[in-house]
């Protein structure tokens, strides 16, 4: 760099520029000591925090070591059991966290994360109370259904299909019984019918093991056969009460995915393939109030 050139900054006179800064090579524990001595309000701050200090390192103590873990922490029970025991040494106890009962809990430490809105859930309870009070506790047909029966609804994944081909499978097999759709499955003759099959099976053993639904065979509470009527007026009549059926059959779109084209001249035409997923809400323990339900 030539010495003749100048920055815009160098051209300024000296009392524009500033005061050149100086580094203090004195301690800022000596800079603290000399403002608290002009400031009363600092020197006050100082002796409390002096005072407490003795306690602060009480609670540094109680530390876990470094590379230990905490008495709180999950593994400390394995990280316990790693380590080897003398002879004749007693098991470690629980870390007195776990030994708390629920009586000792503060109520009023919980309360914002319990009832973050006390006076949003009393205009909630008034409301309710009120509804109540004018239908005279009656319980409306879908209330008394959902208390009287168990549900499960079974969701599938993406498949590439249309709503077009999806849609009367799921009409084929809404208000059977989860045996009659599995059979109607194995005999069809569409694609995508092995993919709603395997569904069905899916949320047939999620509802027996979730939900402990169709197990009133295997348990003697299957009860007497009642005849129902259906949503469409035809009457039918139930076995076993507690048996899964379908109620109803949903089907929506999914993301659409791309895949390309190859045509004539090098042109290429990019394809947009649908993608479908089906909702399956099947229910139990049909009794005479489920006339409304698909069976």
């Amino acid at each position: 760099m030539s010495p003749h050139i100048r920055f815009p900054w160098q051209r300024l006179p000296l009392a524009i520029r500033g005061p050149i800064r100086s580094y203090a090579t004195s301690s800022p524990k000596a800079t603290v000591t000399a403002d608290a001595a002009t400031n009363p309000v600092l020197a006050q701050y100082l002796k409390r925090k002096s005072a407490a200090a003795p306690a602060s390192t009480a609670d540094t103590d109680q530390l876990p070591a470094r590379g230990d873990l905490a008495p709180s922490s999950i593994f400390s029970s394995v990280n316990s059991l790693s380590k080897p025991r003398p002879a004749g040494a007693a098991p470690p106890s629980a870390p007195p966290q776990q030994q708390r009962s629920l009586e000792e809990r503060n109520p009023t430490a919980m309360a914002s994360f319990l009832d973050p809105s006390p006076s949003q859930r009393l205009r909630w309870e008034r409301k309710m109370l009120i509804r109540a009070v004018h239908k005279r506790g009656r319980l409306s047909k879908t209330q008394q259904i959902s208390r009287t029966e168990r549900s499960l609804t079974a969701r599938s994944e993406y498949w590439k299909t249309s709503m077009k081909k999806l849609q009367p499978l799921a009409n084929q097999i809404a208000g059977k019984s989860i045996e009659d759709a599995i059979v109607q499955m194995d005999f069809s003759k569409k694609k995508v019918a092995a993919r709603v099959h395997d569904h069905l099976v899916e949320a047939r053993n999620r509802a027996i093991v979730e939900r402990g639904m169709g197990l009133g065979e295997a348990q003697g509470t299957a009860g007497e056969p009642v005849r129902i009527r259906l949503k469409d007026g035809t009457k039918h009549r139930v076995m076993d009460r507690t048996g899964i059926y379908v109620d109803q059959a949903w089907v929506g779109k999914g993301p659409y995915g791309k895949d390309r084209e190859s045509r004539a001249y090098g042109r290429t035409n990019i394809l947009w393939l649908p993608q479908t997923s089906t909702v399956l809400p099947a229910t139990n323990e049909r009794c005479g109030l489920c006339c409304l339900s698909n069976c």
